[in-house]
């Protein structure tokens, strides 16, 4: 009888909560939304409202890392709550109300109003998600759990500019197509009112707030978190706004209608490699499937320097982008659980996007200047650069801690 009935326990432990299956639908259809949007955004940007490539990575840059920053305040808040849901509900729904704005933007400026308001969303329901899925999975499958939620999140990613692509075929239109954004970020939020629940036992880990500005909680976390955030850190400077890929797409000769097939094949090879890198990282050191995405980075920005290869080295290099992606953004977000407390892991989050979200600021608009000054190759090479920065940061021992992870 006992042993009977250790073996559905330890399958119940090994099996991925419905909860994470359900972030990754909500994450699904909200990035389709998204996606639809941003693989026409930059072109709309350019071509549509006269905007300079620099005015491009000003407004990306201050989006994302706007987003990124709100995670810190959204973190620490889910942790003195110690609920995660009604953060999530806000986030999403702010993302919602968004997509009617951008069909409805008439300048530069009304684009850069919703991109805020859309990033502001983002930065409220990231911190908390992710917390939640570290709050509800075990630690023996939290690299499997977070690849997940990314593989799905990032099936939106490829239906998106998928879908676009189409429209633009049909409507040719950008305002038209636009308009098509708002249905799945509908669907997202019924999906998250209905189908995502936390765990009761949330509300008795609460914490006392703490303002993540003071930097108190930096009092908690040991060595290994802040070698996490560094590396997290420098390899966001590499990893500018892919709105980027789409410029280089069209600056090779692609169309405004086929240029998001760029994303398509970026979010494509991140969506095949994010869920068995994650499951990797459960069995080998995580900071060796790291490594590996940065090398992929590496690579991917090379391939998209050069124009030797036309739209082929374009192709490659937005594949080589997409397997990074699977390497490393999930990869990050379990190092970032593996080295922080049970109750502080959504302040842990936060902190870690923060200090990301400047970065991420600082590389889009360095991104859009050397491209505006020096050329699309500049840029690129830079963004190489960074990522082998990165690499040799990870190389560097971490006391005792084996592997980062």
């Amino acid at each position: 009888m006992i042993h009977g009935n250790s073996a559905p326990d330890a399958s119940r432990k090994r099996a991925i909560p419905r909860t994470v299956w359900m972030l990754g639908l909500v994450s699904l259809f909200m990035d389709l939304s998204s996606e639809l949007i941003h693989s026409l955004l930059p072109i709309f940007l350019v071509s549509g409202l006269g905007a300079s490539v620099l005015a491009v990575g000003v407004i990306e840059g201050v989006a994302e890392a706007t987003a990124m920053i709100v995670k810190v305040f959204s973190g620490a808040i889910s942790d003195f709550l110690g609920r995660r849901k009604g953060l999530l509900l806000a986030g999403y729904g702010l993302a919602a109300l968004s997509k009617p704005l951008f069909p409805l933007a008439q300048t530069v400026d009304m684009v850069f109003a919703a991109r805020f308001i859309d990033r502001i969303g983002k930065g409220v329901r990231g911190a908390p998600r992710d917390a939640l899925v570290a709050d509800v999975t075990p630690p023996a499958i939290r690299g499997a759990a977070f690849g997940l939620r990314q593989s799905m999140d990032t099936v939106g990613a490829v239906l998106g500019p998928a879908m676009a692509v189409v429209l633009m075929l049909v409507f040719t239109d950008i305002r038209h197509v636009l308009w098509f954004a708002v249905v799945p970020g509908v669907v997202a939020m019924g999906l998250l009112f209905w189908g995502v629940h936390e765990a009761r036992a949330d509300r008795d880990e609460a914490k006392p707030f703490r303002s993540p500005i003071r930097w108190r909680a930096s009092r908690d976390f040991g060595a290994a978190y802040w070698r996490v955030v560094a590396i997290g850190a420098v390899f966001t400077l590499a990893r500018f706004s892919e709105a980027f890929l789409i410029l280089r797409g069209e600056d090779m000769g692609l169309s405004a209608a086929w240029a998001p097939i760029v994303l398509i094949v970026m979010s494509l090879f991140f969506t095949l490699s994010a869920y068995p890198a994650g499951w990797l990282s459960d069995r080998m050191p995580r900071s060796a499937v790291l490594a590996a995405g940065l090398v992929l980075l590496v690579l991917a920005d090379l391939a998209l320097a050069f124009k030797a290869g036309g739209v082929w080295s374009l192709l490659a290099g937005a594949a080589l982008w997409g397997l990074h992606m699977g390497f490393s953004q999930g990869i990050l977000s379990a190092m970032v659980a593996d080295t922080t407390p049970a109750g502080m892991k959504g302040t842990a989050f936060g902190i870690f996007n923060l200090a990301s979200g400047v970065c991420m600021l600082l590389a889009s608009v360095l991104a859009g200047w050397l491209w505006q000054a020096w050329g699309p190759s500049t840029t690129f090479l830079a963004g190489a650069a960074f990522a082998a920065a990165a690499l040799l940061g990870l190389g560097v021992p971490a006391g005792r801690r084996r592997g980062g992870g």
